[in-house]
């Protein structure tokens, strides 16, 4: 099985506390992270994916914040010399995202301004 992952939940699960929108989505967050845990093929995206499924912001399939999020997106593909619609395994995604954002010490540069921030410390 191939998941959508939109690129910056990249960054998100590696901070994710269990705390979220609300339970819907905190249950399918932890459910994705199980999934992805197997390794799986993901299909990096820009736009709403099986994460954004159960977000209170997902509007019928488009985010109600999507500039900023799709901002979010193309900055990580970017700076993991990624394009939209890549398909690649979640291990190596996240080991990109780890090596070229977080390590690197450039997450806040990306999503500071995400409501969210506080959690990824």
């Amino acid at each position: 099985m191939t998941y959508r992952i939109r690129a910056h939940h990249g960054m998100c699960f590696s901070f994710f506390q269990g705390k979220g929108y609300s339970g819907e989505f905190t249950d399918n967050m932890w459910e994705m992270k199980q999934k992805l845990d197997y390794n799986p093929v993901v299909t990096l995206l820009q736009e709403t994916d099986d994460v954004c499924a159960h977000c209170p912001n997902n509007q019928e399939g488009i985010c109600a914040s999507m500039e900023k999020v799709a901002d979010y997106d193309g900055q990580v593909l970017n700076l993991c010399g990624l394009e939209p619609g890549t398909m690649i395994r979640w291990k190596d995604f996240e080991k990109l995202v780890q090596d070229h954002i977080l390590k690197a010490g450039r997450r806040e540069e990306i999503c500071g301004d995400c409501e969210w921030n506080r959690l990824c410390i």
